[in-house]
């Protein structure tokens, strides 16, 4: 059974950091597979935060370039997305997503709340 648990968020003030975590059990996260960690406010469409493929190629949404980095070890089936300088704006659930030829998986979402 394929699972993908994301972790970490919670509550913090602005300007401050969190590191989510998402781990992967049941599928092979290798070289051939893309993360990515999308996040949703209420009332907005989803969106795309960071990407990273297997060759450590990444991808930023340009409201998060310079204070979030995207990270993955491919042993441990697991993806983290650091965030900095974290704004009012960056409050959403975060969901991760792992994409190779023959699957497509989502985690079931993180809440991440930035206070001003």
């Amino acid at each position: 059974q394929v699972q993908l648990v994301a972790s970490g968020g919670g509550l913090v003030q602005a300007g401050g950091s969190l590191r989510l975590s998402c781990a992967a059990s049941g599928i092979i996260f290798d070289i051939r597979a893309m993360g990515s960690w999308y996040r949703q406010a209420p009332g907005k469409q989803r969106e795309l935060v960071a990407s990273i493929t297997g060759a450590l190629n990444t991808n930023y949404a340009d409201s998060v370039k310079g204070r979030f980095t995207i990270s993955r070890d491919n042993a441990k089936s697991t993806m983290y997305l650091q965030m900095n300088s974290l704004k009012p704006e960056d409050t959403a659930n975060y969901f991760c997503n792992f994409l190779r030829y023959d699957y497509n998986y989502w985690g079931q979402g993180t809440q991440v709340t930035v206070s001003s």
